[in-house]
């Protein structure tokens, strides 16, 4: 009698032990956090729910795994301070491409973080932007985070906004403006390439070169940490001259590189502004494409009066000097991602067309 009710006793114990584990695991699996490459991605509400950065959210300080980049020639966008990062997944690294973006694997992230610096020289930031490469459909997809003034979380925002702010340009310039974060449609006219989002930034040209205070290039660390494969010799990669530096460029070569970055991502072939036949691509050597006394396609009223996209050798009479010192909707280019007009920008390509050797 007592072996019988010890065998029941055990029995029992055994019994509620493997339903109390069973329980404990099937609520463990539903409160599990699955990684993005398992194929189920969506887009967090808040950015800290990412966990792409330790410590305080605003130092943009990077967990584990995610590394920052930079561009020789980055886009103009109202004196901003950027900070980019990229999320690979584990074992995967990207593939190295001659012309375009770079090739991303399934599951990347590239995130870029803008800011600005206010009266008092403090970093403020504003938004973060991601691009998500969805492994369900391997096509990229964006999702815009919006600051909140306690500087403390940025939350999803969808629907663009205008941000009052009072910042300061690189010489200490004070400015007034109302920052404009774009919606998601923004982002895809953009980011658009024959129909199909794709990154703009991250292309080898725009890579491969040393970061200041370093003295390895950059596409080489990449290599040599895993992150990149592919890559030829150096000397085989094309480089986007770097539109600042006067010393070891030229003038046709530092306003080409200007113009890729800020405007060829929608003026190029298969771009936004296709149709306007104006393409602005650095590697483009077709005059007519360039603008070189071409009539504009649909400028309208933004042409201000003016008859060709640019003039060789009269740069008042170049539409496209024109819209770039305008701030007025419907006239200024870039249309999106500025507010203010780029100064040093405009002389540059002043600078340019007032050189270039005058048609008959």
């Amino acid at each position: 009698m007592q072996i019988k009710m010890r065998k029941t006793y055990l029995f029992g114990t055994l019994l509620l032990f493997s339903t109390t584990f069973s329980v404990l695991m099937e609520q463990g699996c539903k409160n599990k956090t699955k990684p993005v490459n398992q194929g189920d991605f969506q887009f967090k509400e808040k950015l800290s729910d990412y966990g792409f950065f330790k410590g305080q959210l605003k130092d943009l300080n990077p967990a584990a795994g995610i590394f920052s980049y930079e561009l020789s020639t980055p886009l103009f966008t109202d004196y901003a301070i950027k900070d980019r990062f990229i999320v690979l997944p584990a074992g995967k690294a990207i593939k190295y491409t001659e012309s375009g973006a770079l090739d991303f694997p399934d599951s990347s992230i590239i995130i870029k973080n803008f800011a600005y610096t206010n009266v008092a020289h403090q970093k403020v930031m504003i938004e973060t932007r991601l691009l998500v490469k969805d492994p369900k459909d391997k096509k990229w997809k964006v999702m815009n985070y919006l600051w909140n003034k306690e500087q403390t979380e940025a939350v999803k925002h969808i629907t663009g906004a205008r941000v009052p702010i009072t910042l300061l340009d690189e010489e200490g310039k004070k400015y007034f403006t109302n920052y404009q974060v774009p919606n998601t449609n923004d982002c895809k006219r953009c980011h658009i390439k024959d129909g199909t989002l794709t990154p703009i930034g991250p292309k080898a040209r725009n890579l491969n070169f040393t970061l200041s205070g370093q003295t390895v290039n950059q596409l080489s660390q990449w290599v040599a940490k895993a992150r990149l494969t592919g890559l030829p010799e150096l000397s085989k990669v094309h480089q986007l001259p770097v539109w600042t530096d006067k010393k070891r460029y030229s003038l046709e070569q530092r306003a080409r590189a200007y113009m890729d970055v800020n405007c060829a991502h929608c003026h190029t072939k298969g771009g936004d502004a296709y149709n306007t036949g104006l393409f602005l691509d650095y590697q483009e050597t077709n005059a007519d494409h360039l603008g070189m006394r071409k009539a504009p396609v649909s400028a309208g009223g933004g042409a201000g009066g003016l008859d060709y996209d640019i003039v060789p050798g009269v740069p008042e009479q170049s539409i496209l000097l024109y819209r770039m010192n305008s701030t007025e909707p419907g006239t200024a280019m870039p249309e999106l991602a500025r507010t203010i007009v780029h100064k040093e920008g405009v002389e540059l390509i002043r600078e340019w067309i007032k050189r270039l050797p005058k048609q008959k």
